[in-house]
């Protein structure tokens, strides 16, 4: 069987209000988007498009709402314009258990989310109960036969043109290919190609980077530079991910001492160095914590405490300091953005952390760019606020160095 793409999650996903989510401590996650058609069509409709125009065969709908209406039950939105206008003709799919809360009463949801247009529902808890209250809805006319007949179409035809009925199986003689050194390779070389330069000043009248190849001694500190977990984040694993050794893979610390062997790589996670020669490189490595979804939500996008004070003191205690930051989004980082000399986009590089030292140590030269206006400050969002002009960000949109 081939396999298929689902574009995901229709729609407003990244525009809800802050504080609209009515689930549980969210903040942003399943909130609500306010709009009008205009931004509807030129803002948030545009990938969608560019998507079922590349073959996406599924689309799967979003937790939030669109101007106070969950997504999961918006007729107008699934089938008039993604089904009918756009010609969308694979199926819709329901996000977990998303149709609960079309409407508190279970059978009413059932009934004006099938109706508005979804297809598959993703029932995590009590299928037997989605079925019994499909036939009832059915029965009373609730539902027509048409809307199923419609919606099984939808579902057979993407399973035929996968071949999923010739090849129902997973083919088990490729699970050796499963973290090949091909594969590593290729994710090693896709960590290198995102990461973004943001600063690299001179001190001393060179930059700190990329590291010299005969270099002596190298402090790190943080404890990003040797968790796998912290360098993956959520959906690893577990649904929040989770620190420490969740999988296998190779750290910034490890990387770094394959890459030097000559050098003493001095590692201390709370940057409590014995003896200390100041004026050596120190790379300290910084981590959001781990999270997924709405338990990411945050007011002040900043990295833990613990980083930044680790941080400050080390700026004090090195002259010659590179910030490398860990994180699934851009965070503010003032007042580093301003006082350090250094400081490298890693994001969530997953297991291959040698990828990240292919940019440090220069073996490769860094290539990425912002895709978006980096904020100094939670109070410059939102980003419209950049595109009219009015602010301007840290690092503007297409922003990154290179060597």
């Amino acid at each position: 069987a081939s396999p298929i793409v689902s574009a995901k999650h229709f729609i407003g996903d990244g525009g809800t209000v802050w504080k609209s989510s009515t689930t549980n401590n969210y903040k942003l996650d399943q909130g609500n988007t306010i709009g009008d058609d205009d931004y509807l069509r030129n803002e948030l409709l545009l990938p969608y498009i560019d998507a079922i125009q590349a073959g996406a065969q599924t689309v799967m709908i979003s937790f939030s709402s669109w101007n106070g209406v969950k997504m999961h039950g918006h007729k107008e939105l699934v089938t008039d314009l993604l089904k009918n206008e756009l010609g969308f003709e694979g199926f819709v799919v329901s996000d977990w258990a998303g149709v609960d809360q079309v409407n508190p009463h279970y059978y009413q949801a059932v009934v004006a989310s099938v109706n508005a247009g979804l297809d598959m529902n993703m029932v995590p808890y009590n299928g037997p109960a989605f079925i019994s209250t499909m036939i009832k809805a059915v029965e009373a006319k609730d539902i027509s036969m048409k809307r199923i007949d419609d919606a099984v179409r939808r579902i057979l035809k993407v399973k035929f043109e996968m071949g999923l009925f010739e090849k129902p199986f997973a083919n088990r003689s490729l699970i050796g290919e499963v973290r090949s050194p091909e594969h590593l390779a290729l994710a090693r070389e896709a960590v290198a190609k995102s990461l973004v330069v943001l600063k690299n000043d001179t001190v001393f009248g060179k930059a700190l980077l990329p590291i010299a190849p005969n270099i002596e001694r190298i402090y790190v500190a943080g404890e990003a530079a040797n968790n796998i977990g912290l360098q993956c984040g959520g959906w690893t694993i577990e649904w929040q991910g989770k620190q420490g050794a969740i999988t296998a893979g190779t750290t910034i610390f490890e990387a770094l001492q394959s890459r030097y062997p000559q050098a003493e790589i001095i590692y201390n996670q709370y940057g409590q160095f014995t003896e200390v020669d100041e004026n050596a490189l120190c790379i300290v490595i910084a981590s959001e914590l781990p999270y997924a979804e709405g338990v990411g939500d945050s007011e002040k996008l900043e990295l833990p405490i613990r980083d930044t004070l680790l941080i400050e003191r080390m700026s004090e205690t090195f002259s010659r300091l590179a910030l490398v930051v860990f994180s699934g989004r851009p965070i503010i980082l003032e007042p580093f953005a301003e006082n350090l000399s250094t400081i490298v986009a890693a994001w969530l590089p997953g297991t291959e952390g040698a990828g990240v030292v292919d940019i440090l140590s220069g073996d490769m030269s860094p290539t990425g760019t912002l895709s978006f206006d980096w904020a100094s400050s939670v109070s410059q969002l939102p980003i419209e606020r950049f595109i009219s002009g009015e602010e301007k960000p840290q690092w503007p949109i297409g922003y990154g160095l290179t060597w």
